[in-house]
Order: structure tokens, then C-alpha cells, then sequence
């Protein structure tokens, strides 16, 4: 039992960090309907921005800076290369974003070398007893700072103005208009959080591990996480990335002694065999809203 708890805890850690990707997709998806493939490079270049502001810093004062800062490009990216493409067809911005997505990871790839970078966090490898437990420090780290930024975030979307506007727009983009919301405002908002949590993650990511040219490809675990919860569910999006996280986890403890056959590394898979079996069942995500289209 001790074991199992464990490895829950070690997942939720995980998951986390998948939660706060997942959430920069849906975000930018509800108010422009499209999928942003950039989310990879942006949590690359939050985690290199972390590690070069941590050596002349604080660490916590870089990840600020670097959040900061990582939202600013991101703000950037898409007043220059999706703004003009307001009106064209999704299936153009979705690429659009990824030929940005290849150029960041280029760019951010001069700044990281061959060599891995190290972080410079407080927290490494480093355990910590609850009990009979015995946890690392990063994934607790983890859960209680997505926790903070996940309820500030409902908060913001539920109480503010900005987040009211978002909302407005989210749900019918005509309407919003009528009614004076600026959806341009909303569009460079939305990629601006999501810029920001992907920094947030890239940090997260590179605890303990320190960040590498490839790094950015733990990012791709965020895409079953939105299938799993729901393209439009911001709530959803949190819930698939925790249960992407813990079933991985799960697999990587449990797999070897209970599936020997499915091969060694299949808790790499884990995450997209969770997406294929929720599609099956619900075609829109547990918490997705299913549309229904009158011919």
C-alpha cells in the first residue's frame, strides 16, 4: 500500500505539470478554436529562460521573470504571425502554429547547446517523509503550485472583467462583439496565459533533471490530457492531465511485476491508450460539451 500511495503521489506530481499545458491549450482553443502547437516550445524556452535568470537571481524571482517574459512572446507570436490570420480556415492556423512552434525550438536550441542545463531549484532529488511515505520534494512542489495557479485562474475567468470578456467570447465571438468585448484583446490574452503556464510547467519539468534539446516532447503528453477531459473544459483539462499522470505513474511502478508481456517502456504509451479508450466511450471528452450540428 505504501508502494501504491507512492506512486499516486508521484503521479499527481507528473500530472500536474501536464495540467498546466493542458490548460494553455484550452484556453487559447475556447477563444480562437484552434489548437496551438507552440505549447511545446513555449515550455522549452520557459524552462532555458528559468535557468539563465536563476544564475543571476533568486530562483523564485527567475520563474516570475520567466513566466513574465515567456508570456510576453507569446503575447508576440500572436499579434505577428495569428492575428493576420484571423477569418482564414482553423486547419491553416493550427499549422501556422506549428511552423512557430519549429522556429522557437530552433531558436531556444542555440541558448541550451549539447549539454543539459540544470535548473538551479531549491528542490532537486531531494526526499521528504509523511508518514510512511517517502516522497521527492519537486512533486509536492508541483501539486501545491498548480493547485495555487489552477484556483487563481477559475477565479480570474469567474470575477474579472478580462476574465468575464474571455468567457463572453469563448461562447459565441458575433455576440461578444455586439456587446463591445474586444475578441482581439482576448485572443492576445489567451495566449499570453497560455504562455505563462507553459513557463510555469518547463520549469517543473526540468527540476530535478534539468532541461535538454528534447525536452520539449513531455509537452506532447498534454494532448491526450485535453482529449481526456475535453477540448472546451477547463476544468476537464485539469482532471486529464492528473489522470494522465497517475496512470502513467501507475505503469511505471506496476507494469513489470503484473504485464511483463507489454514490453518494457509501455508506460510511454500509457497516456495516448487513455485517450483512445475515453474517445470510444466519449467521442468529446469527459467533460467536454458535445456539439450538435442540424443539417
Amino acid at each position: 500500500m505504501t508502494g501504491l500511495l507512492e506512486s499516486i503521489i508521484r503521479g499527481l506530481g507528473s500530472g500536474s505539470v501536464y495540467a498546466l499545458l493542458a490548460l494553455g491549450f484550452v484556453i487559447i482553443y475556447k477563444a480562437t478554436r484552434v489548437i496551438s502547437f507552440a505549447q511545446p516550445s513555449l515550455m522549452l524556452a520557459g524552462a532555458v529562460a528559468v535557468s539563465y535568470l536563476a544564475e543571476v537571481t533568486g530562483f523564485y524571482l527567475a520563474v516570475l521573470l520567466a513566466a513574465l517574459l515567456i508570456a510576453g512572446v507569446a503575447l508576440g507570436i500572436e499579434r505577428v504571425a495569428i492575428r493576420p490570420m484571423v477569418g482564414r480556415p482553423v486547419f491553416v492556423v493550427a499549422i501556422i502554429t506549428l511552423g512557430v512552434d519549429v522556429v522557437v525550438r530552433v531558436v531556444v536550441n542555440g541558448f541550451i547547446g549539447r549539454d543539459v542545463r540544470q535548473m538551479g531549484d531549491p528542490w532537486g532529488l531531494r526526499q521528504v517523509t509523511l508518514g510512511p511515505l517517502v516522497v521527492q520534494q519537486r512533486w509536492l512542489a508541483m501539486l501545491a503550485v498548480t493547485a495555487v495557479l489552477v484556483t487563481l485562474l477559475f477565479l480570474f475567468f469567474r470575477h474579472t472583467r478580462y476574465g468575464l470578456a474571455m468567457r463572453a467570447a469563448a461562447f459565441d465571438q458575433e455576440t461578444a462583439l455586439a456587446q463591445g468585448v474586444s475578441v482581439g484583446a482576448v485572443f492576445a490574452m489567451s495566449w499570453a496565459l497560455a504562455g505563462f503556464l507553459a513557463a510555469i510547467a518547463g520549469m517543473f519539468v526540468g527540476t530535478g533533471q534539468g532541461v535538454e534539446q528534447l525536452t520539449w516532447i513531455v509537452a506532447l503528453k498534454a494532448l491526450p490530457a485535453i482529449i481526456v477531459g475535453g477540448l472546451d473544459s477547463l476544468g476537464g483539462a485539469v482532471v486529464g492531465g492528473l489522470t494522465i499522470g497517475v496512470v502513467e505513474s501507475l505503469f511505471q511502478s506496476y507494469q513489470g511485476e503484473f504485464a511483463p508481456w507489454l514490453g518494457q517502456n509501455f508506460a510511454v504509451v500509457t497516456p495516448y491508450v487513455v485517450m483512445l479508450v475515453v474517445l470510444l466511450v466519449r467521442p468529446y471528452g469527459l467533460f467536454g460539451t458535445r456539439e450538435v450540428e442540424r443539417v
